[in-house]
């Protein structure tokens, strides 16, 4: 019970972190908990991926590189990039840019929760690897959303650039998911990758994620500033009657 606690925990607090950072033009419960299943279920077709393209793991620094970026990265983010496409962009209460962080995140967290309980409780049985996974992994999934629904939030707002504005944002998730988990992956995975310093490599991995943090917070920041221009106003008016 413990393991499975500290498993669903992390997801869960930052899914409140940002249902209460709403705080314009909160989503409908309903929404944002489909979202969270269907992030949870999007780790199906992601680990039926992986498992099919393991091959390219070969020892080399590439086949780390390509297993890292083009196979988890790739998978994971594309599986979660279907979810917040297919339903949550068409939901009507997708009305401003910060909602696409909103789903986003949701999803993502869905994703990580199940990834969580699979690692934690049924393959490492571990409660270091649980806190590891707790401050690190979950949190970077996290940072991965909100590079992918910024632009997603974006795109809803300009229709003309749709198409353009929803590739960045699943092209960036893809590049600082693939970069972190390359950072993790290369020493045990790669020959060369062996002899170089563990604490570096998750050093670099540490580091990445900090850039996506830094770089998260300011677009959730740029996003608020939108919904309080575009709902504040609104809001007040109905409170006051005026």
């Amino acid at each position: 019970m413990q393991l499975i606690a500290l498993a669903l925990a992390p997801g869960i607090a930052i899914c409140l972190y940002l249902f209460y950072k709403d705080i314009y033009n909160k989503e409908p419960r309903l929404n944002l908990f489909v979202s969270f299943v269907l992030g949870g279920l999007a780790i199906l077709p992601a680990i039926g991926f992986e498992r099919s393209f393991a091959t390219v793991i070969d020892g080399s620094v590439m086949g780390v590189a390509v297993f890292s970026y083009a196979v988890v990265a790739f998978s994971e983010e594309g599986s979660k990039f279907l979810g917040l496409r297919l339903y949550a962009y068409n939901q009507k209460s997708f009305d401003e840019p910060f909602d696409g962080i909103v789903y986003s995140v949701m999803i993502s967290m869905g994703f990580a929760t199940v990834e969580n309980i699979k690692y934690v409780v049924f393959d490492t049985q571990s409660i270091n690897v649980a806190f590891l996974r707790m401050f690190l992994s979950v949190p970077a999934h996290a940072t991965f959303a909100v590079v992918m629904g910024y632009f997603v939030g974006k795109a809803k707002a300009n229709p003309v650039n749709s198409a353009v504005l929803m590739s960045l944002g699943l092209l960036g998730s893809i590049f600082f998911h693939g970069s972190f988990d390359f950072l993790l992956f290369v020493k045990q995975l790669s020959y060369v990758g062996q002899n170089a310093s563990e604490v570096l490599l998750f050093a670099g991995a540490v580091s990445s994620f900090i850039i996506a943090v830094i770089l998260s917070r300011r677009m959730m920041k740029a996003q608020l500033v939108i919904s309080k221009q575009m709902f504040k106003d609104e809001n007040i008016t109905t409170t006051t009657g005026v």
